[in-house]
């Protein structure tokens, strides 16, 4: 049975619960704007990907040039829900605190939001210099270089290290980047997970199973 030295988090979806304030608010004013999608369109479209292949999608769908501020007003109004609803991912912090391997996190957001995120939620102090994001490198997933970046700095290899991710972009992400993956999977992506990575889960009591399996 392989063990893991290290593990890498993926950020929002896997600690913090975000995907649905963030896709949710990309719904909203994309149809403000004259468009007809709901959440499940956003979440198969647009989660675990960038903003800016976010807009671009959204603006592929107008027809149109999105407004200038649609990135800023996006920013404006997802900080204000965030700092009203964003909750951690039920039993994550039971995990995160009793792990004995050393471990990271990771985000297609900038620095600042991934600190915001956790420190809303009661995570940071157990994240604290150890925040890697794709702003940091100018590499976005499925490219697999914040993965790789975040194991090296850590001073691990690849093969020391497990993924956490809960999109098919982060797997594929990890998966170029020769990491294993644990897929924290919904009804939608079980099936597809369960092909794809190395495990899947459905919730946190079933990663701390894999982790009492697969930790050193």
């Amino acid at each position: 049975m392989k063990k893991y030295k290290c593990v890498i988090f993926d950020c929002d979806g896997v600690l913090v619960d975000s995907e649905p304030l963030a896709n949710g608010m990309l719904v909203e004013m994309a149809n403000e704007l004259g468009l007809e999608i709901d959440l499940d369109y956003a979440y198969k479209k647009f989660k675990g990907d960038s903003f800016k292949n976010c807009q671009n999608h959204i603006q592929s769908l107008l027809g149109k040039p999105l407004p200038k501020n649609f990135e800023e007003e996006f920013k404006r109004r997802s900080f204000d829900s965030f700092t009203k609803n964003l909750k951690a991912i039920e039993g994550i912090e039971s995990i995160i605190k009793n792990l004995k391997v050393p471990f990271c996190v990771t985000s297609s957001g900038p620095q600042n939001k991934i600190k915001h995120n956790l420190k809303l939620t009661g995570l940071f102090h157990y994240f604290e210099g150890r925040t890697f994001g794709c702003h940091d490198i100018q590499k976005w997933k499925p490219e697999p270089d914040i993965f790789i970046h975040a194991a090296k700095t850590m001073g691990f290899s690849v093969d020391d290290c497990i993924v956490i991710e809960d999109t098919p972009i982060g797997i594929n992400a990890a998966k170029s980047g020769e990491f294993d993956v644990f897929g924290f999977a919904d009804d939608n992506t079980f099936d597809l997970f369960k092909k794809e990575t190395t495990a899947v889960f459905r919730n946190t009591s079933e990663l701390k199973e894999l982790f009492n399996i697969h930790l050193k």
